[in-house]
């Protein structure tokens, strides 16, 4: 009987994680996922950069262009920095929301807790394989870097 219980449970999350992307609503302005989020005082991505600038963390809104969603169930996000800097990696607090795929390209404002971390190799390559990025791309990645991480309270859809 325990048996049957615990594989009823594991089918259950299974089903409701697989059908998680496709009940999320299309990324249209207006739109918020998670927390409700207002555009009043946020700031864009260099100005974080700058916020971030010799000290350990920026609580706040920030406004940035969506450049990567997780191809999985959209459990994570990137926005763009200017030149060839890396995206700044945005999860959700308690993945306890999932973005959808359309949201690429989308102006958001965000709001959270953002910090300067260092990324392992072994977290590079799982966001690299969420995605959907090739075996000889991830092979490549081979040493930890410094990066700006968010967790996100809410995420509002601009334009």
């Amino acid at each position: 009987m325990k048996k049957f219980i615990s594989m009823l449970i594991c089918v259950f999350a299974f089903v409701t994680i697989s059908n998680a992307q496709s009940s999320i609503q299309p990324a249209k302005a207006g739109v918020t996922y998670g927390k409700k989020v207002d555009k009043k005082g946020a700031i864009s991505v260099k100005q974080l950069e700058k916020a971030l600038e010799g000290k350990d963390s920026f609580n706040g809104k920030v406004e940035g262009e969506v450049v990567q969603v997780c191809t999985k169930k959209g459990c994570f996000l990137t926005l763009k920095r200017e030149a060839d800097k890396e995206p700044i990696m945005v999860r959700f607090t308690d993945y306890g929301y999932f973005v959808p795929q359309d949201l690429i390209g989308k102006t958001v404002v965000l709001e959270g807790k953002a910090k300067v971390k260092e990324t392992t190799v072994e977290w590079q390559k799982h966001y690299a394989e969420d995605m959907g990025k090739s075996k000889e791309e991830i092979a490549k990645i081979n040493k930890p870097r410094k990066d700006i991480s968010l967790v996100a309270d809410g995420v509002l859809v601009v334009k």
